[in-house]
């Protein structure tokens, strides 16, 4: 149990690096950072693999099929609509939506009684949640009034970007659920391969997006520089770190947590991906928090701490 949130959290800490990367890039669409964070990911997967090649050699063809749907919509489909919302909405309002998704995921996995999901009753899992709600409501509550006071902004574009969001937390509901129940299907497989497994698949989908979005872009006569935009060293060092750390490597690291942890309470702990992300954003902004944001980070570690003590004793009383 330690180990698994030990693990969670570290794939949170580097899962909170993607909310901050479009702010660092405000000049890149958010197709080519999706798309360059996973060419990345694929290169930086090609000598990982030689590492892992006896247990990717084991992988059937409906192994690397389910690889390449995870892939899809759990890495690239996701990004670019997260990228995208904070493109469009800015920071705050994705930060919102992705925040929902500890409780949104605890309901889907109770919902499906799958595996352990359904080891907990709902009265144990209910005041973590609330907990949790309260902690991410109060965390959001600043960025909100900041949000509806801007009277500068188009409607429209806070609205796309928020239908964005919701897709991005769609994509986020279904990727974590699977993936967990991939793993627990097949015990014997390495979580490590099975993160570089869904590397690679994406590298050939990752690759004829940016020919399309090269050709499309060079059709369209735009002042933006193919291949690497106006910033290629700047670029191409954030999509290195993004491929490594928070695809990979967080991966890695979700991956061990998924074997450890019941799904609805890994759910909870994608919390830490919230956590990060704020702590992160005010870093770049060299600001404080303020004293309700504290108190929302507060409820949500609570949360955290009531929703592990309860899949603890669930998994005593098992």
């Amino acid at each position: 149990m330690v180990r698994g949130v030990l693990f969670a959290l570290a794939a949170g800490m580097m899962w909170g690096l993607a909310f901050i990367a479009p702010l660092l890039l405000p000049g890149y669409p958010a197709v080519l950072q999706s798309l360059g964070r996973y060419i990345a990911l694929g290169v930086l997967c090609i000598p990982l693999a030689w590492m892992d090649r006896a247990d990717l050699m084991h992988l059937r063809w409906s192994d690397w099929k389910q690889a390449l749907a995870l892939s899809v919509v759990g890495n690239l489909l996701y990004y670019l609509l997260l990228a995208s919302a904070i493109q469009q909405a800015g920071a705050p309002l994705p930060t919102m939506l992705i925040g929902t998704l500890p409780v949104v995921l605890t309901i889907a996995a109770k919902l499906r009684a799958r595996h352990e999901d359904g080891r907990m009753a709902w009265r144990s899992i209910l005041p973590s949640l609330a907990l949790i709600a309260a902690g991410i409501a109060c965390v959001n509550a600043a960025e909100l009034r900041a949000l509806g006071d801007s009277s500068s902004q188009n409607l429209m574009q806070y609205a796309w970007g928020g239908l964005l969001g919701v897709g991005a937390v769609a994509c986020w509901t279904w990727y974590p659920l699977r993936n967990a129940d991939w793993l627990r299907e097949h015990p014997q497989r390495n979580a490590r391969a099975w993160a570089t497994a869904q590397g690679l698949v994406t590298l050939p989908l990752a690759l004829l997006g940016y020919a399309v979005f090269a050709w499309y872009t060079h059709g369209q006569a735009s002042e933006f520089a193919i291949p690497w935009g106006p910033q290629p060293v700047v670029f191409g060092s954030i999509m290195l770190t993004m491929g490594l750390l928070t695809s990979w490597l967080a991966t890695v690291c979700w991956n061990a947590a998924s074997r450890r942890l019941p799904a609805s309470t890994l759910a909870q702990l994608i919390v830490f991906e919230t956590l990060c992300a704020l702590t992160y954003a005010y870093t770049l902004r060299g600001e404080r928090p303020e004293l309700l944001t504290l108190l929302g980070v507060a409820l949500l570690v609570v949360g955290v701490v009531i929703a592990v003590r309860s899949s603890t004793k669930a998994a005593r009383t098992a």
